[in-house]
């Protein structure tokens, strides 16, 4: 079982440190918002400000790809990136699909590239 756990330690340091963290605001958010309308110009806002910095997070990694993906060919990035939105768009704004297609396209070009 520890050969496939692997070291335990690294996996209590990202339960502590990550998981926990993040897990107490998800839960005040849940709380607090409880009783908030969805449509109020409050939390459109919001929403407008978060699809905003995915959006540039999305573009800075196309753009300027971080480590291993600066391997993958532009047209690639671009290509599986195309494939995606258009996953996305066919399946009623699936995040699920339009993520699954672009990660599918990406994988499936860099093995065939080699």
């Amino acid at each position: 079982m520890s050969d496939f756990i692997g070291d335990w330690h690294a996996l209590v340091v990202l339960v502590v440190a990550g998981v926990i963290p993040n897990q107490i605001w998800r839960m005040l958010g849940l709380w607090f918002g409880g009783g908030l309308d969805e449509g109020s110009e409050l939390l459109v806002w919001v929403r407008a400000v978060a699809t905003a910095i995915l959006a540039g997070v999305i573009a800075q990694i196309l753009v300027q790809p971080p480590g291993a993906l600066a391997s993958v060919p532009d047209l690639l990035r671009y290509g599986a990136l195309a494939a995606g939105s258009i996953a996305f768009m066919l399946t009623r704004r699936s995040i699920f699909a339009g993520v699954l297609c672009g990660e599918i396209v990406m994988l499936a070009g860099k093995w065939w590239l080699g």
